[in-house]
């Protein structure tokens, strides 16, 4: 390592803290934001540590062991991505904080390039704008590909909760259950109801499933095949399926399409079944 990029180094880590103190004192006030200027004691701790670490890991890239400065990038950006995002905070607002400690950290660069005048050549400039700004375009995409990961992670986990939501079995005896399906059924909500709804009612011990679409206004061709074929599915696996709800234009759509119900037991509501069977046959 050159004697003046050591020396550049050792300014920088001598001043992290006053390169974060000018970082915080360049803020706004942006309502809502983790970064605005009246942001809460707790939150400006936060930013303070957070900064440290982004100064201590650009710093590192002067250093002539790489390893160093790649651990320190993706410690930081796995940090900053998990606190962003728990708090919500957009994306293009954390970028535009990395923009301000850019030109705070090559503020200090400056500095250092003024008091060392007599030593400092083009050269080394040249050499530090593109090191330093290297660094931190590395750690706005590792950022961003960490940011991006943490999100769809999140989406993920919240649309397996909402299919699972979606298509609830209800238990209604120990061996009979209902099927309530509620809203547009799509495609990809029918293949998703046609690969958890037979899993779950052998899990519960169902062996009668009431398949109740009353609340839903609206049935593709795909979808009416895909329902046809759940309760084909559940009728080898030795379940009993009866469908009620059946809107007309539902019924017009299965004609249409050849779809054989007439083998399946259906009623026009829960209330017609329950007028059907005695307590003692509905709780067999």
């Amino acid at each position: 390592m050159r004697s003046i990029d050591s020396q550049l180094y050792k300014y920088l880590i001598d001043h992290l803290t006053v390169i974060t103190d000018e970082w915080l004192a360049a803020r706004e006030k942006k309502s809502g934001s983790v970064y605005s200027a009246d942001a809460d004691q707790s939150i400006e701790q936060l930013l303070r540590k957070q900064n440290r670490l982004t100064n201590l890991t650009v710093a590192s890239s002067l250093l002539e062991e790489q390893d160093t400065f790649e651990k320190q990038k993706k410690q930081w950006a796995l940090e900053v991505a998990e606190s962003r995002v728990a708090s919500n905070t957009p994306i293009h607002e954390v970028q535009d904080a990395l923009r301000a400690a850019r030109e705070a950290y090559w503020h200090f660069v400056e500095k250092f390039v003024k008091l060392n005048k007599s030593k400092v050549t083009h050269e080394d400039i040249l050499k530090w704008g593109v090191v330093i700004h290297k660094a931190f375009d590395e750690l706005n995409i590792k950022f961003s590909e960490m940011y991006f990961d943490i999100m769809m992670s999140r989406l993920s986990a919240q649309q397996s909760l909402i299919e699972e939501l979606g298509s609830p079995v209800i238990p209604i005896t120990s061996s009979k259950g209902i099927l309530p399906l509620v809203g547009d059924i799509d495609t990809m909500r029918a293949k998703s109801i046609l690969e958890q709804i037979p899993k779950k009612c052998v899990e519960a011990g169902i062996s009668h499933l009431f398949i109740d679409l009353s609340g839903v206004s609206i049935i593709d061709t795909m979808v009416a095949q895909q329902i046809f074929q759940i309760i084909q599915v559940l009728n080898l696996l030795g379940i009993k399926s009866t469908m009620t709800g059946i809107r007309p234009e539902i019924a017009q759509t299965a004609v249409q399409l050849g779809i054989d119900f007439s083998e399946i037991e259906s009623f026009s509501s829960l209330q017609q079944i329950l007028g059907k069977y005695s307590p003692e046959e509905f709780a067999e």
